[in-house]
């Protein structure tokens, strides 16, 4: 199965933590992860690193938005359309945390929050140029 474009799938996971350079270590130390600089990003935001086993990805790490905010684990599910997930999540009784936006070469994204209370993402991913038929 590939993860990045079967509706449903959990794709992703992603540290946000208030020392990510503590975070690497600790990670890399206990899992064997590696950790690559993802260039790029906006203007002023903290850099995103891949954490990765051998040569495949396996998830990311950056710091907290907020001050703050405690360090928490995210997880990413993959979707057909983003947008018409939002809108059913909406009907369901789920939150809109972050609203739609564009990660460049990456896809659309939206975190949401279950009527539970539980927080998730959910991501369209780009095609990428060497999966074009």
């Amino acid at each position: 199965m590939e993860v990045f474009k079967t509706h449903g799938a959990f794709s992703w996971s992603e540290l946000l933590t208030s020392d990510p350079a503590k975070a690497a270590e600790f990670y890399g130390k206990l899992f064997g992860w590696s950790v690559e600089s993802m260039p790029g990003g906006p203007p002023g935001a903290p850099p995103y690193q891949v954490l990765k086993v051998g040569d495949t990805a396996v998830g990311g790490l950056t710091a907290c938005p907020q001050q703050g905010m405690p360090p928490a684990w995210g997880v990413y599910v993959t979707v057909d359309n983003v947008d018409d997930t939002v809108a059913q999540a909406r009907q369901m009784g789920a939150k809109v945390l972050m609203e739609i936006m564009e990660v460049p070469t990456v896809g659309r994204m939206a975190t949401l929050q279950d009527p539970q209370g539980a927080v998730f993402n959910v991501i369209t991913y780009v095609e990428m140029p060497d999966e074009k038929a």
